[in-house]
């Protein structure tokens, strides 16, 4: 991270480094992408302009409803006669011609209030994430010939050919290349509302009061370059879209007076909830082990749990009475089991006796004849 580098290199305009500043505090704070998307789509809706329907839209004809007793819907329908809008249904949002559903107003809530500590928080994040080559090149930036990640330099040309002859000896000229090649028409049909083209974005240029307006004049006619004070960092330029990670170009003046605005003398810098996120060496630390627990090392075997409805044994450690009520159930089972089978052979003996009776008297009846 930029923490681990407290010396950043200061180019000069012929593209070598001729000092070196520290680090400003501002690059130590927390990287918070939430806070900084919430706290950019927020903002990004105070720039919105209030829009809505015409309040008479869809009501602007004569209807009323025909009733009951006509075979069709009570909607109210079109009076007159002579074409064929006459007794069409009007006014509904499923009618023709009727109202939209739930008219858009102007008076809807368009603003957003952001808490202070929040904004400053999420510029403190983007501002971090400025110093990060992974970040910058994530996005989409083409520092791959950058000396050095936050860029600084230490003068700045008053003319666009100057301005672009020292972009290209820091080598930071590829990412406004880039930008440049990316205009195309936009889509849809913001094409015809005054925002016909689309522009991805390049390097942001940060500068003091003490530079002047120069900046600006050498800056200002590059496509996707952006220039802004220091003492008045915006969100929606460190971090379009709500993404972390822009390449900036500071100045030297604004970069030293970076420790004036966040620091000690200025606006707090927010501190991580975690000064050491390895939660593996921070369990495994002789600080930490030496008051838990022991591990446990047996190897304790659990049975597995067994449904009382079809298991005997579990029945039985569930209720004690439950194999006494068991055992005389399979008894009376079986008395009436053998019961039944003495009377089935008691009924087929009988049964046997009868047609041999029966026989024997046929028998005698052939013998008359």
């Amino acid at each position: 991270m930029a923490s681990t580098r407290p010396l950043v290199s200061v180019f000069a305009a012929d593209g070598t480094s001729t000092t070196s500043t520290a680090l400003p505090a501002v690059f130590t704070a927390p990287l918070r992408p939430d806070v900084v998307q919430f706290v950019h789509t927020n903002m990004n809706k105070n720039a919105r302009q209030a829009y809505a329907v015409n309040a008479g839209a869809g009501h602007q004809t004569s209807a009323v409803s025909w009733g009951t007793g006509r075979a069709v819907s009570r909607i109210p329908r079109v009076g007159g006669g002579g074409t064929q809008r006459s007794g069409q249904a009007a006014f509904g949002n499923m009618c023709r011609s009727g109202r939209m559903f739930a008219p858009t107003k102007t008076y809807r809530k368009w603003h957003r209030k952001i808490n202070q500590t929040q904004r400053r928080f999420a510029v403190a994040s983007a501002l971090a994430a400025t110093g990060i080559p992974a970040l910058v090149m994530a996005r989409g930036h083409k520092i791959d010939e950058v000396p050095e990640v936050p860029l600084v330099l230490s003068a700045f040309a008053t003319k666009a050919s100057a301005a672009k002859e020292l972009l290209q000896k820091v080598g930071a000229f590829a990412d406004v290349e880039k930008a440049a090649d990316s205009k195309k028409i936009r889509t849809g049909k913001g094409s015809m509302r005054n925002r016909r083209y689309v522009l991805r974005r390049g390097p942001l240029v940060v500068y003091s009061a003490t530079d002047g307006k120069d900046v600006e004049q050498g800056f200002r006619n590059f496509p996707g370059v952006d220039t802004c004070n220091v003492s008045r960092l915006n969100l929606l330029q460190l971090a379009p879209g709500g993404h972390m990670g822009r390449f900036v170009v500071y100045t030297e003046a604004a970069f030293k007076e970076l420790d004036t605005i966040y620091g000690a003398g200025g606006k707090a810098i927010p501190s991580a909830e975690m000064t050491n996120a390895d939660l593996t060496r921070i369990i495994n630390s002789d600080e930490i082990q030496s008051v838990v627990n022991a591990q446990k090392m047996g190897n304790k075997t659990y049975l597995r749990k067994k449904n009382a409805i079809k298991s005997a044994k579990a029945l039985a450690m569930l209720s004690p009475y439950a194999a006494a009520n068991r055992a005389s159930e399979t008894a009376a089972q079986k008395t009436k089991a053998k019961k039944a089978s003495k009377k089935s052979t008691k009924h087929r003996a009988a049964g046997l006796a009868f047609h041999a009776k029966t026989s024997r008297q046929g028998d005698v009846c052939e013998d008359g004849f």
